[in-house]
């Protein structure tokens, strides 16, 4: 099954965000691509400065690969708490091998990690999502511009 995710969820979705993120951070990293959204906006309203995007590919369309790529690793300055931020925790191995090679690479950082989607099928469940779904999501910056 298939859950097209518009705009006006989204936004919903991000102010229930925003009302449960709890700590103080001193950086933002969302996973490219489906985290940058989120990630810009979160950094807006929080007026955190230090937004950076990590790049991972798992998926070709709808098809997962055997392994996930990881490159463009930041270069994080002084930051001691640190959001990851993505559109979906799927599997969660995505998420898990970020927050791994980010904990080997920056031990002096504590990270927490957000979605707008959680499947509870995952390997690992974010510190704060909006929704649970076992559907596959159309988000609506993935879709919405090809109509």
């Amino acid at each position: 099954m298939r859950k097209h995710y518009g705009f006006d969820e989204y936004f919903l979705d991000i102010k229930l965000l925003t009302s449960k993120i709890s700590g103080d951070f001193d950086a933002i990293i969302a996973i490219a691509r489906g985290g940058l959204t989120l990630g810009h906006m979160l950094g807006e309203y929080y007026d955190i400065r230090e937004v950076y995007a990590i790049n991972t590919i798992g998926y070709d369309d709808t098809q997962k690969r055997s392994e996930i790529e990881l490159f463009n690793i930041p270069k994080i300055k002084d930051a001691k708490n640190v959001l990851i931020v993505d559109d979906i925790v799927d599997s969660g191995e995505t998420l898990k091998l970020v927050l791994e090679h980010l904990s080997r690479l920056y031990p002096e950082c504590s990270f927490k990690s957000v979605a707008l989607f959680y499947k509870p099928t995952a390997v690992i469940e974010p510190d704060w999502y909006a929704q649970t779904t076992e559907e596959w999501i159309d988000f609506f910056w993935s879709v919405d511009l090809e109509k």
